[in-house]
């Protein structure tokens, strides 16, 4: 390789330094290098939140990258072929990026390597931002799993008895060079409506603050994370998942800060088992894309879903009459972000209380979610909605009422997102309508909703559609 010829490394998903393999084997190997991302802005115009993570994640990472002499350049467009046919009529340059683990981003990476191939161009795919490859990890009769518990205890195994690798670091450049000299106004990216504005207060996106949070977690919360990571009222999550999706921080360093604690608690096995799932969730992708447009149980099919406007708007705004409900969906619309917990209350309460269809709520997620990343968004909701791999059970139907008693007891999470309730006595706080007071500016269905449906009968509604199709396997 001469290391006169340009290194081009192409960003997608992998806003970091630390554990980019493609941006750190390109240091090393060329004296000049130019980062490339291809901004799509049809692929973020359902993906609102993320459009300002991505604004920022870019401004930070240039930043950090103009210390190293290394320049970034963001090219817009809609087809990444057609900035690869731009790319190839360069000359003298090699190009590498970082895996993604979905199937389109895989079969391009396919496609553009038979092209460089052909061209007699340099080029090298590292691994992404997972513990193992997509495709690694099967059953000993090389099938799929479509459990999780099997999985991971496979997965977990087979990363360990890789080893750790040694982090290596960017070498340093002496200038920055350019490229193809195309690089759009950063802020074009950003979402037209203002609404993310209140992010800013909120989220650093960038790789120090990932991980000056992961190691903050780790010191002060993964100990209790095993019972607090189900109560809303408090700071019990890592709230790294943005990071993630953005690949501010690598799993594997996560991993790696979590396996230098000496005395592994509980909290430390469940939160290793939530990277577990990460990686169930991109394995089922790649094994069963057709789970990523519809039902992974063909069962569900058949399903006699509703088609209810009013209902799936009023879910939407947070004013279905349910507090943990109205709650969480007014925390996501705040924050870009909602507790894992009220994630599956909001979910099965959307796809078993009102019966609409899970994609509508996955699609609602992926317009409002910092932390959206399709495999985990798609494999969530066919989770709740039972029709997923190793999914809850279609009958079993969160009561909204019992799940704030119990993971919201004194009413603090609702009472922030849901202020019309603030003086309602913690009796009443997750059923309003059950009050036998007057209180204060406060009247049920002036103040706050009425319950737009009647739990129990919403139950049994559900159950009785379940059982018009077929009998599946439980």
């Amino acid at each position: 390789m001469n290391k006169k010829t340009t290194g081009v490394v192409w960003l997608r998903e992998d806003f970091r330094t630390t554990k980019n393999d493609a941006l750190i084997y390109a240091s090393k190997n060329h004296e000049n290098i130019c980062a490339l991302y291809i901004y799509k802005k049809k692929e973020f115009q359902n993906r609102s939140a993320q459009r300002w993570w991505l604004f920022q994640s870019l401004k930070n990472f240039q930043n950090k990258l103009d210390k190293v002499n290394i320049s970034l350049e963001v090219i817009e467009s809609e087809s990444y072929k057609e900035v690869f046919e731009k790319i190839l009529k360069k000359e003298n340059f090699s190009i590498y990026w970082n895996r993604i683990y979905e199937p389109q981003f895989l079969s391009f990476d396919q496609k553009i390597s038979n092209s460089l191939k052909s061209k007699n161009i340099n080029f090298k795919i590292f691994k992404g931002n997972l513990l193992n490859e997509a495709h690694e990890i099967k059953k000993n009769d090389s099938t799929p799993f479509k459990v999780f518990t099997p999985f991971w205890k496979t997965a977990e195994k087979f990363y360990l008895d890789k080893g750790f690798q040694r982090s290596e670091k960017i070498k340093p450049k002496n200038k920055k060079i350019k490229f193809l000299s195309q690089s759009i106004k950063l802020e074009t990216i950003l979402p037209e409506k203002k609404w993310s504005k209140k992010f800013e207060k909120l989220w650093t996106p960038s790789e120090d603050e990932a991980i000056k949070n992961i190691k903050k977690f780790i010191k002060n919360e993964l100990s209790d994370y095993g019972k607090n990571r189900d109560i809303p009222g408090i700071n019990g999550t890592s709230k790294i998942s943005p990071y993630l999706a953005f690949g501010q921080i690598h799993v594997e360093t996560i991993w790696e800060e979590c396996q230098a604690i000496q005395n592994k608690s509980q909290g430390y096995r469940k939160y290793i088992n939530e990277l577990g799932w990460r990686e169930f969730s991109h394995s089922l992708i790649n094994y069963f894309p057709e789970m990523l447009k519809g039902n992974l149980r063909k069962d569900f099919d058949k399903f006699p879903w509703e088609v209810n406007t009013k209902h799936l708007k009023i879910w939407k705004k947070g004013m279905t009459g349910y507090p943990i409900v109205d709650a969480g969906m007014r925390e996501l619309h705040e924050t870009g972000w909602m507790h894992n917990r009220v994630r599956m209350i909001t979910a099965s309460f959307l796809v078993k209380h009102l019966r609409i269809h899970w994609k509508e709520g996955e699609k609602f997620f992926r317009n409002c979610l910092l932390d959206f990343n399709e495999a985990n968004n798609v494999a969530g909701w066919q989770w709740v909605a039972g029709c997923g791999a190793d999914a809850a059970p279609y009958f079993r139907i969160f009561n909204p009422i019992l799940q704030g008693e119990k993971f919201d007891p004194s009413g603090e999470y609702v009472k922030k997102w849901v202020p019309e309730l603030i003086n309602l006595p913690k009796e009443f706080i997750h059923k309003p309508w059950e009050l036998d007071k007057d209180i204060k500016n406060f009247e049920l269905g002036t103040s706050y909703p009425k319950p737009i449906v009647n739990h129990v009968v919403a139950r049994n509604a559900a159950l009785a559609a379940f059982q018009k199709i077929k009998k599946i396997s439980i």
